[in-house]
């Protein structure tokens, strides 16, 4: 395989997960009497301009169908984050009724309704017919495809081009990195910005998130290897910003190349942090692999453990990080009962390859479990409080990543 964005050959490894069906590809009951598709989830690393990469097996509308069910307003904190940003971003910007602002996998229209609400004209481009129609009855205008270099120079004959193009946790999801970026330059305006937000690879490697690997990202991004395709298609990496969410991400501020932004000591000193830590040295990313067979092993311990002393073991959060850790350590229902979700879209339906049953929230409260492992660590606070009245009743949380957790 050579890699996805300088063609290189890619001869090292980050990890082997194994085989897995994809991560949102979750099942109705019909569903659990078919054959189900699984794909090799490996992960390489590119030496030359260190893109670390999921190697290529599934399409990308296999994986971001019609059924595709990662709903963004199911989380609070997440709206907060959305709302936060539009109010940052809209005085930073300086945007206006005359200014024009392009959301890529604008989901559910979590992010862009504060737009709207602000009389700025704004578009959502969205793939996935169920969250762009939610979207659509929030009065965000979308359009349904993917985006790339074809869309883009269609919507600038068709809209101009625009003031600020917003990419958050997509960037690392398309397979064709280059075509998006492509995609970047010809559609934003001479003055432009873009704010890209992904998980960091450098928090991925600290703190053992080896499952935010999934076939959905195709690419696991730092700062390094960001502005290295930046640079390559006449963009410039002007200013970053440490986030929280997602178990720790990057803010990215993009302009043309030829602007005369001034580039913050943000960029220098994380460009630094980065190689201070070892992301541009391939021997950082060899123990990641016995890690991730720690994590397994301690995780499989605890299960047998519980289930040797009668107790019920139930997970919380149907999320697609949830279902690269149970598929990589072969879980089903005999140590796993069921998993809850708040998203509708997701209830009634089964967990890809562990074919663990998602039901509601209030299925806790009839059917009492002794331990709920958290599986979205990353909003683990926020699902410990909603359910905080399972606490008193007997009910211990777990926490998987970045180590065992049980409290």
């Amino acid at each position: 395989m050579k890699c996805r964005h300088c063609k290189n050959d890619l001869n090292y490894n980050l990890i082997d997960l194994g085989f897995a069906p994809p991560s949102n590809a979750y099942l109705e009951k019909t569903d659990l009497n078919k054959p189900e598709k699984y794909y090799p989830l490996r992960v390489k690393v590119c030496e030359k301009c260190w893109l670390v990469q999921t190697e290529d097996y599934a399409q990308a509308d296999e994986l971001f169908n019609s059924e595709y069910a990662y709903f963004s307003s199911t989380s609070s904190t997440w709206l907060e984050h959305a709302r936060s940003y539009t109010e940052m971003i809209a005085k930073k910007v300086g945007l206006s009724e005359n200014s024009l602002v392009i959301e890529i996998a604008s989901n559910d229209g979590y992010l862009l309704k504060n737009f709207v609400e602000r009389n700025i004209p704004c578009l959502g481009i969205e793939p996935t017919n169920s969250t762009a129609e939610a979207a659509m009855k929030l009065n965000v205008p979308v359009i349904k495809k993917f985006f790339g270099e074809s869309l883009a120079q269609d919507l600038v004959r068709k809209r101009g081009k625009a003031d600020l193009v917003i990419g958050n946790n997509v960037y690392a999801h398309v397979p064709d990195i280059n075509d998006f970026t492509i995609g970047l330059k010809t559609i934003l305006g001479e003055n432009g910005v873009i704010t890209l937000e992904f998980p960091h690879l450098l928090n991925l490697l600290k703190l053992n998130q080896f499952d935010t690997i999934y076939h959905e990202h195709f690419s696991y991004l730092s700062l390094t290897s960001v502005k290295n395709i930046f640079s390559e298609y006449g963009l410039c990496i002007y200013d970053v910003e440490k986030l929280s969410t997602h178990g720790g991400s990057l803010r990215i501020y993009g302009c043309h190349a030829e602007d005369n932004r001034i580039t913050e000591e943000s960029v220098k000193e994380l460009l630094s942090e980065e190689i201070s830590f070892g992301l541009c040295d391939i021997n950082m990313y060899t123990s990641f692999q016995e890690r991730a067979y720690l994590i397994k092993n301690e995780l499989l311990s605890f299960l047998l453990e519980a289930k040797r002393n009668g107790k019920c073991v139930a997970a919380y959060g149907a999320a697609a990080k949830g279902n690269t850790l149970l598929n990589f350590t072969g879980l089903k229902t005999d140590l796993i009962q069921f998993v809850c979700d708040a998203a509708e879209s997701k209830q009634g339906k089964y967990l890809p390859g562990s074919h663990i049953p998602i039901v509601s929230p209030e299925y806790l409260y009839k059917n009492r479990p002794d331990y709920l492992i958290v599986l979205p660590w990353n909003i683990f606070d926020e699902i410990v409080q909603q359910n905080s009245m399972l606490q008193p009743i007997g009910t211990t949380f777990v926490k998987i990543i970045p180590e065992l957790d049980i409290i």
